[in-house]
């Protein structure tokens, strides 16, 4: 079982052994939501499913159970589709993209959080495996290939293996010793230098700065552990792991963060999902700059 990251090679062993496993391609551009299916046409590790970040890991409905830009749909919404892909819980899930982990990390947090603990990412995502002379997939997706051909399954939720945070139970600890925030946007976001999405520009009052991008080397695969510790303890500068709670834009590249922390040893953190884009949008919550 791959819980954290797994390889190239180690998913080729996993695909060669016949144990169950399932595929997801999580390609997205957070601009141009359109390109998902583009980039998921183009190319695909062959017998990948689509994962997508609006679709199917997200919801607009009033069933979301936070809010900001990428609300979370409920368990029971995500098991569904799930099991409509003929994914079950004795299968190995496997994530991956071609942007750095930014998007993937978001299907491997929600499978943890439907108590699922057989899901890696792909170190390296698409482009590795390519460099690989891994096998592809192009052009649409084959009749049996598609959800809606498969036959149903049931996958059964478990109890969570992760956790988060609301924003009514985030903005009372705000200033606490007991609580740090990770912000994983760029530095000039974080800055409030600029802002292309949220109607507002800066940070959470108190919050430490650390772009999800931070995490992957010139290669694009995730840091050693070792060099992880490092600069989260650096950034952390004395403060308690156990009291983070990472964040982003939207709840979607924070998650690279909370990966590489676990990767790190660090223990398992908490992820606010409504983020900036639900914080900023909240009456009456501190906005700072700097």
């Amino acid at each position: 079982m791959y819980t954290t990251l797994i390889s190239v090679k180690e998913f080729q062993a996993l695909s060669a052994s016949g144990i169950p496993h399932m595929v997801f391609d999580c390609s997205c551009d957070l601009m141009k939501p359109e390109m998902a299916d583009i980039l998921f046409e183009s190319v695909r590790i062959q017998g990948a499913r689509q994962a997508h970040l609006d679709r199917n890991l997200s919801t607009h409905d009033a069933s979301a159970v936070n809010g900001g830009r990428h609300p979370l749909p409920t368990r029971e919404t995500l098991a569904s589709w799930l099991g409509n892909l003929g994914f079950q819980n004795n299968m190995q899930a496997v994530v991956y993209d071609r942007n750095g982990a930014n998007y993937c990390g978001r299907l491997w947090w929600i499978l943890k959080w439907l108590g699922h603990d057989a899901v890696a990412v792909l170190d390296g995502g698409l482009q590795a495996w390519q460099a690989s002379g891994g096998a592809v997939d192009e052009g649409a997706p084959a009749a049996e290939s598609n959800p809606a051909t498969q036959s149903h399954q049931v996958f059964e939720l478990k109890k969570a293996l992760r956790e988060w945070v609301s924003t009514s139970e985030l903005a009372p600890q705000v200033g606490r010793p007991d609580l740090t925030l990770i912000d994983a946007r760029s530095a000039v976001r974080f800055r409030g230098e600029m802002e292309p999405i949220d109607p507002v520009a800066g940070h959470i009052p108190g919050a430490l700065n650390r772009p999800f991008n931070g995490n992957l080397n010139s290669e694009g695969f995730f840091k050693s552990p070792e060099i992880l510790r490092a600069e989260f303890e650096k950034l952390l500068a004395g403060r308690n792991p156990a009291t983070v709670v990472h964040h982003c834009g939207s709840g979607v590249s924070a998650i690279p963060n909370i990966l590489a922390m676990e990767l790190a040893g660090l223990g398992v953190s908490r992820l606010y999902p409504g983020s900036w884009s639900e914080w900023c949008n909240t009456p009456g919550l501190a906005c700072a700059k700097g």
